[in-house]
């Protein structure tokens, strides 16, 4: 089969939209307003603004999108990365919503050359990502609001937002709205949700995340680098004990390195040898700096799902998040 130009996979994508785009710079395109109208979204998109920018320029990101890539197969189902090849070679539109860099959606675009694959951002990102991915004519980056797609409904055969929903205004919302434009016929949404932790660490984040706001990017990276040591120091000393189950905290019972206990239960100090120092650092950023991080339980996840009255097709949980694959009734 003869492989599409940018023009033909452009003209796909503007039958799905349901306003028309003034331009599109090669495979790059501005849609809806610049800004939230939230001041808290517009605070998060320039978090992960500055996160991504600057994290773009580290020779580490190779290493954390494999781990991603890999990850990102565990969460929503997939064997291996022929089995996922398979799946999205069935899906005519693919939608990584809430791109970042774009790797996810690099990694859909090669592994589905005749599916067309666009991705969306709030944040910058989205026109980094462009530039880097000029090369594969079907893929296209938009600067938009996932919570607002501009999509027909029923239009996209395969809705893939992988830690994202939450750093939005209202992730119920946008949830519907991911939702909304996923086929009814043979399309599948998957979906990330932040998992809520141990008491006194949902307390203390979202008690700091809104010091956080009042900080400057010098001051939230310097704060990570800090964070990042004190996980470092805390796994260096490679010590494990036997902690007692307290309900009332939400602290399960269980051998525990003292870095884990703390990361799970008290504060985020994330820190991966393996991944590397500006990873972790990045990590840590990530966490606090952004205002909109909501967590959920398993519970609150499904009723999300039964609400816009959709089927689980593949569900995972682990101490991080939730993750699934969800059709429409």
């Amino acid at each position: 089969m003869k492989t599409l130009t940018r023009e033909e996979f452009y003209k796909q994508l503007e039958k799905i939209l349901s306003t028309s785009v003034s331009s599109c710079e090669n495979n790059f395109i501005q849609a809806g307003m610049k800004t939230s109208l939230f001041e808290n979204q517009n605070q998060t998109n320039e978090a992960f603004s500055e996160k991504w920018e600057k994290y773009e320029q580290t020779p580490e990101k190779e290493k954390l999108y494999e781990m991603q890539k890999r990850w990102y197969l565990d969460l929503y189902g997939f064997s291996s990365e022929t089995e996922l090849s398979e799946f999205l070679k069935s899906k005519k539109v693919i939608f990584d919503a809430g791109c970042g860099l774009g790797y996810k959606a690099a990694w859909f675009a090669k592994l589905s050359p005749e599916s067309l694959v666009v991705a969306m951002d709030f944040s910058d990102a989205a026109r980094i990502a462009a530039d880097i991915y000029i090369d594969l004519p079907n893929l296209f980056f938009i600067k938009g609001d996932i919570a607002n797609t501009a999509f027909l409904d029923n239009s996209v055969d395969y809705v893939s937002c992988d830690q994202v929903i939450m750093h939005t205004e209202n992730p119920e919302l946008t949830f519907t709205e991911l939702a909304r434009i996923t086929s009814a016929s043979i399309g599948e949404f998957a979906c990330y949700f932040y998992a809520k932790k141990a008491l006194p660490r949902e307390l203390l984040d979202d008690y700091f995340r809104i010091h956080c706001k009042n900080m400057g990017n010098d001051e939230l990276w310097d704060l990570s680098k800090q964070l990042t040591e004190l996980g470092k120091r805390l796994s260096d000393l490679k010590v494990k004990f036997q902690c007692p189950e307290i309900p009332a905290l939400g602290i399960k019972a269980g051998e525990y390195d003292i870095q884990r206990f703390i990361y799970w239960n008290f504060m985020k100090c994330f820190w991966n040898e393996d991944l590397g120092t500006e990873t972790s650092i990045a990590t840590n950023f990530d966490w606090y700096s952004p205002s909109n991080a909501k967590r959920f339980s398993e519970q609150e996840v499904r009723a999300i799902v039964d609400s816009n009255r959709m089927t689980i097709n593949y569900f995972h949980k682990e101490d991080a998040c939730y993750s699934g694959r969800f059709a429409k009734l």
